[in-house]
């Protein structure tokens, strides 16, 4: 349950970011990109496995790309459904799409399964080496 909650914040502190980053993705507040986490979230569980096994020709035509256009349809759905939270259009969208997939790889990949703070300490061992 604490694994979800803090990836929850994660996007949160993404979908900011992204707002304070991109003109064409506004948020009112904090609450409104909470319920847009949400709400992201949910779509992203419910419908991006569905659209990404339908979509799954183009998807490999493209390397993968098209993947950020799904994400951003799943963005301009969540910024429907959230009043604070809009989207200026498409290209916004999928801007927006790839900074919030950036900024949450980044935060993410410093969480455990467990949702602890996870990082790896390297030492110097030796000229050139580290451990």
């Amino acid at each position: 349950m604490r694994g979800i909650l803090i990836r929850w914040l994660v996007l949160t502190l993404a979908i900011l970011a992204t707002a304070q980053l991109l003109d064409g993705i506004r948020v009112s507040g904090f609450s409104s990109a909470v319920a847009a986490a949400a709400i992201l979230g949910i779509l992203n569980a419910l419908l991006r496995p569905v659209l990404l096994i339908v979509t799954l020709p183009i998807n490999i035509l493209t390397f993968g790309l098209f993947t950020f256009v799904i994400n951003a349809l799943l963005l301009l759905m969540a910024s429907g459904a959230i009043p604070g939270f809009e989207v200026g259009g498409f290209w916004a969208a999928v801007g927006g799409s790839i900074v919030i997939s950036l900024v949450s790889w980044l935060l993410n990949s410093f969480i455990g399964k467990r949702g602890t703070v996870q990082y790896v300490e390297l030492r110097k061992t030796g000229p050139g080496r580290w451990e």
